[in-house]
């Protein structure tokens, strides 16, 4: 009993941390699309400047120059559910400056029960390991890859990523070299998936992990 209160307060510590990561990553990217948004006409006026010179090329690759900073700024995927584009798009950015190649698909169907921080737990806490075991290994060795959508008459969310040697579970849950509160990301997405009578299946390999969640949809 004592045991399990532990762990009870463990998660909801666990949780109370992912969110306010969550807060800070949305933070983050609504600040650079505004600062983006204010530098508009700044950009403009400069570009009209090298215009009235003639130096046609300089503002060619001024736009290119621009098009790449907005590629970065804007948003990559649009599930149907702005808290979940947001969170979702966030890690995407945190993968990508850590030099995670990420390819991913992703769709809500507009009749899904399920809200949208119990999505946001789910996704976050699998893409978080994600980036997290890619980050150990060499850059030309990582990979993520995200499919989020239905399958027959239910969701189906699966997560693939880059991984060092086979993981090994312990306690119905998968060791980690981290110690403290990793390695309840994962525990913490199979409670919430069996909170909407899903399944949540993990496979560990040699060079690879998949995390994958069914989800019936009504």
């Amino acid at each position: 009993m004592i045991f399990g209160k532990w762990i009870d307060k463990r998660i909801d510590a666990y949780q109370s941390d992912l969110m306010k990561k969550y807060c800070d990553e949305v933070e983050s990217m609504y600040t650079k699309m505004r600062g983006w948004r204010h530098d508009y006409h700044n950009h403009i006026q400069a570009m009209q400047a090298s215009m009235a010179l003639g130096r046609y090329q300089e503002v060619s690759d001024y736009l290119r120059e621009l098009n790449d900073d907005l590629v970065n700024v804007d948003t990559v995927l649009k599930t149907g559910r702005v808290m979940v584009d947001a969170i979702l798009n966030g890690k995407i950015s945190i993968a990508a400056g850590n030099d995670i190649p990420v390819n991913a698909k992703a769709k809500l169907p507009p009749n899904l029960d399920m809200n949208d921080v119990d999505l946001c737990v789910v996704i976050g806490n699998l893409m978080d390991n994600a980036i997290e075991e890619n980050r150990k290994l060499n850059p030309e060795k990582r990979f993520l890859r995200i499919y989020i959508g239905m399958k027959n008459t239910q969701l189906y969310i699966a997560v693939t990523n880059a991984a060092g040697k086979k993981r090994e579970k312990a306690g119905g849950l998968f060791r980690s070299s981290k110690g403290g509160r990793h390695g309840f990301g994962l525990a913490r997405v199979e409670s919430t998936v069996k909170k909407y009578d899903g399944i949540f299946t993990a496979d560990s390999e040699d060079g690879g992990f998949t995390a994958e969640v069914l989800i019936p949809v009504s």
